[in-house]
C-alpha cells in the first residue's frame, strides 16, 4: 500500500513540477509573439531640446584596476557640451585600483574633462549606496549610468536624452553588446543568452505596455524619477531592477532603444560567470519578495501588466524546479517502469518530458534573437550551439537554486545581502586571457558546490547507462547527455578555475617570500 502510495505521489509530483516549467517556458513564447505584435511600434522622440539639459554621468566602480582607467577616459570622449557635463567616478576601491582611478581622473581633469572623483571610506549599500551617495552630489538634471567593463559611445547621450522632452518618460535603455563575444564558447553562449534578453524580452515588453527595467548600466534616467520613487534602495541585490519597478509603479515610461548599443566585457570564465548570475538570481528574487505582492494588489495595472510582472519576477523559481525534477527523475520513471513496462504510458511521458525540459522555448527564443539581430543566415547558424546553451542553462541550475533559496533566508531573517561584484578582465576582443587577482580559494568551501555539480552528472550519466542497458527510452538518451554534459561542464571547469587561481595564489606567496615587490605582475592564465 505505502509503496503504492509512493509511487502515485512521485508521479504526480513529476507532473505537476513539469507543468510549472513548461509553463514558464510557454511564456518565453509569449514574449515572442509580442515581440512579432510590436515590433514596428519604434520609439521616437517626442521633440528635442532647445537648450540641452545638464547630465551627470555615473561611474560605479569597486576594486576595477584593470578596467577603471579604461572607462574613466571613455566617458571624458562622450560628445556632450562639457559646460552641461559631469562625469562622476563613484569609486569603493579597497585595493590599489584606487590610486589608479584617482591618476586617471587627474588626468583627464588636466585636460578639461568635467570629472570629479568620489572615494567613500566604506560600502554601506554597495552600488546602490554608491549611486545614492554619488546623486547627493550631482549636478545633472539626468543621470547615466556605466558599469566600470562598459566602453560608452561617444553619441550615447545625444542619441538618448532628446527621448526625455515627454515629460512622462523617466528613464532610457540602451541594447547591450559584447567586447569578447567570440573569446570562447562559454562568451558566445552568455552572448546569445543576453541577446534573446535585449533583442526579445526588453522589446517585447517595452513596446507593448507592459514593464520593463534598467539593467543597472547603458541607460539614462531622469533625475526627479529616482527621487519620486523612492531612490536607490540596497535591500536587494539588483538595486536597478526594484528601482525600475517602483518608479512605473509611480506611473513614469520607460523607453528601451535597441538600435542604440553600448559594448562591454563577458565574464570570461565560469566562476565569474556564475557570481554574476548568483547575484542576479538572488536579486531577482529578493525583487519579487519584495514588490509582487504589492504589484499584484495594485488597482489601477491591467491584467497583462500583472500577469508579465509575475512571470518577469518569479521566472528564477524554474532553477530549483529543474533540481527537482533532476532528482525525481530516476525513481519516479526508471525505478517504477523500466525495465519492467517498457512501452507502458511511462515510456512516453518519461520522452516527452525530458524533449520539454531541454527544448521547451530554447529553439525558438534565442534563435529567434540571434536571427533579428545579425540576419536569417546567423540565426540558423545559431543553431548549432543550442546544444551547449541548454547543457549551460541545466548545468547552472544548482548555483541559481542556491541562490534563490539564500534570497528567501534573507527575506525571513531581514538580513541584507553582501554585493559580490563581478571580476574584470580588460577584454577587449577574442583573446581569452585571463589574469586573476590570486587569492587562496581552493578550500573546500569554495569547492562544496562543484563537487555536487559533478555528482549530478554522475547521477544523470546512470540514468543514461540504465536507458542503454534496460533499452529503456533510448530516444531520450542525447537530451540526458545534455544534463550530464551541463552539470559536468560546469562542476569541472569551477574546480579547474579554482585550482588555475590557487596556482596565482602559491605563485604571490612565492615572491613575497623571495622579496619581489609586486607579485601582481606573475603570469596570467587561461580562461575557460
Amino acid at each position: 500500500m505505502w509503496e503504492h502510495l509512493l509511487h502515485n505521489a512521485g508521479i504526480v509530483s513529476y507532473v505537476a513540477i513539469l507543468l510549472a516549467v513548461a509553463i514558464y517556458g510557454f511564456h518565453r513564447y509569449m514574449l515572442v509573439y509580442l515581440y512579432l505584435k510590436h515590433r514596428n511600434k519604434v520609439y521616437t522622440p517626442k521633440g528635442r531640446f532647445e537648450q540641452l539639459p545638464r547630465v551627470t554621468v555615473q561611474l560605479p566602480m569597486y576594486n576595477e584596476d584593470l578596467v577603471a582607467e579604461r572607462i574613466i577616459k571613455a566617458s571624458c570622449q562622450i560628445d556632450y557640451p562639457r559646460e552641461l557635463l559631469e562625469i562622476q567616478v563613484l569609486d569603493d576601491s579597497t585595493d590599489h585600483s584606487a590610486e589608479i582611478a584617482r591618476k586617471a581622473c587627474q588626468e583627464m581633469a588636466a585636460k578639461g574633462h568635467p570629472i570629479k572623483y568620489i572615494h567613500r571610506t566604506n560600502r554601506e549599500g554597495y552600488k546602490a549606496g554608491a549611486l545614492a551617495e554619488g546623486l547627493k552630489q550631482a549636478s545633472g538634471e539626468f543621470i547615466a549610468i556605466f558599469d566600470a567593463d562598459f566602453l560608452p559611445p561617444r553619441d550615447i547621450l545625444l542619441n538618448v536624452v532628446h527621448y526625455f522632452t515627454d515629460e512622462k518618460i523617466g528613464m532610457v535603455q540602451v541594447r547591450w553588446d559584447h567586447l569578447n563575444r567570440d573569446a570562447s564558447l562559454l562568451t558566445k553562449s552568455q552572448a546569445i543568452f543576453l541577446d534573446g534578453h535585449f533583442v526579445i524580452e526588453h522589446t517585447a515588453r517595452n513596446r507593448s505596455g507592459r514593464f520593463m527595467h534598467f539593467n543597472g548600466t547603458a541607460g539614462v534616467w531622469r533625475r526627479a524619477t529616482i527621487e519620486d520613487a523612492g531612490g536607490w534602495q540596497h535591500d536587494t541585490l539588483t538595486e536597478d531592477l526594484d528601482l525600475s519597478y517602483r518608479a512605473q509603479l509611480k506611473g513614469w515610461q520607460f523607453v528601451y532603444l535597441p538600435q542604440f548599443c553600448a559594448p562591454a566585457e563577458l565574464p570570461p570564465e565560469m566562476i565569474s560567470f556564475k557570481q554574476q548570475a548568483h547575484r542576479w538570481t538572488k536579486g531577482s528574487m529578493q525583487t519579487a519578495i519584495k514588490l509582487l505582492p504589492r504589484i499584484l494588489r495594485s488597482k489601477h495595472l491591467s491584467y497583462g501588466i500583472k500577469t508579465e510582472a509575475f512571470f518577469h519576477l518569479t521566472n528564477t523559481l524554474v532553477y530549483p524546479l529543474m533540481v527537482i525534477l533532476t532528482l525525481l527523475m530516476y525513481p519516479t520513471f526508471f525505478n517504477y517502469f523500466a525495465p519492467f513496462k517498457a512501452h507502458t504510458w511511462g515510456h512516453y511521458v518519461f520522452s516527452i518530458s525530458l524533449f520539454i525540459l531541454a527544448t521547451c522555448s530554447a529553439s525558438t527564443f534565442f534563435v529567434f534573437g540571434q536571427r533579428e539581430l545579425f540576419g536569417r543566415r546567423v540565426g540558423w547558424k545559431s543553431l548549432l550551439y543550442l546544444p551547449f546553451l541548454m547543457a549551460l542553462g541545466v548545468g547552472i541550475s544548482l548555483n541559481n537554486t542556491k541562490a534563490v533559496f539564500e534570497a528567501i533566508w534573507s527575506a525571513i531573517k531581514r538580513k541584507p545581502s553582501e554585493f559580490v561584484r563581478t571580476p574584470k578582465y580588460g577584454h577587449t576582443g577574442a583573446a581569452n586571457n585571463t589574469t586573476y587577482r590570486p587569492a587562496r580559494v581552493f578550500t573546500f568551501h569554495r569547492l562544496a558546490l562543484p563537487i555536487i555539480e559533478i555528482a549530478f552528472g554522475c547521477y544523470m550519466a546512470v540514468c543514461i547507462w540504465i536507458s542503454l542497458w534496460y533499452r529503456f527510452g533510448q530516444g531520450t538518451i542525447p537530451f540526458l547527455c545534455i544534463f550530464a554534459g551541463g552539470y559536468f561542464y560546469v562542476g569541472f571547469s569551477s574546480v579547474y578555475v579554482l585550482w588555475r587561481m590557487q596556482q596565482e595564489a602559491d605563485a604571490e606567496q612565492a615572491l613575497l617570500a623571495s622579496g619581489e615587490s609586486d607579485p601582481t605582475e606573475s603570469a596570467g592564465i587561461m580562461g575557460t
